[in-house]
């Protein structure tokens, strides 16, 4: 079953690959038998799936997460059960896709200040410029 990450882009099941492994960190009797830790492989280098646009910036987003041969490694063991975990390292996976796809923001086209603008500023420093001016020592006559 195919997943919808957005409306124009889906993710077939069978470019997605999982493995288990056992969490780390603190636990008790059961942590050391059960493998509830998720790591989800996804080739976005080679995906046909994804647009090239959104391609390019999901790569430069994935950051560590991203292997030499392209692939988008995430490990997820925030649960304690592996279908928690899976769902999670599936979510992580969408959002990061969601975040590529939006469009860069237009670039910022500089604007010039207003002659008014301009013109209030100098006002605002030369009354500024009077106040401490009148700041000075006293001369005794």
């Amino acid at each position: 079953m195919p997943h919808v990450v957005t409306p124009r882009i889906t993710i077939p099941d069978d470019e997605l690959s999982f493995s288990f492994l056992r969490s780390s960190g603190a636990g008790g009797q059961n942590v050391q038998k059960v493998e509830s830790a998720v790591q989800l492989r996804f080739p976005a280098a080679t995906s046909a799936s994804l647009p090239e646009p959104v391609r390019e910036r999901l790569l430069r987003l994935a950051g560590r997460r991203l292997t030499t041969g392209g692939e988008i490694v995430i490990t997820a063991q925030r649960h304690r059960t592996q279908l928690r975990n899976r769902e999670d390292a599936l979510e992580r996976l969408f959002e990061l896709i969601r975040e590529a796809a939006t469009p860069p923001p237009p670039p910022r086209r500089p604007t010039r200040p207003t002659r008014a603008s301009k013109e209030r500023r100098l006002t605002a420093k030369g009354m500024r410029a009077g106040i401490k001016q009148g700041r000075g020592r006293v001369q005794d006559e």
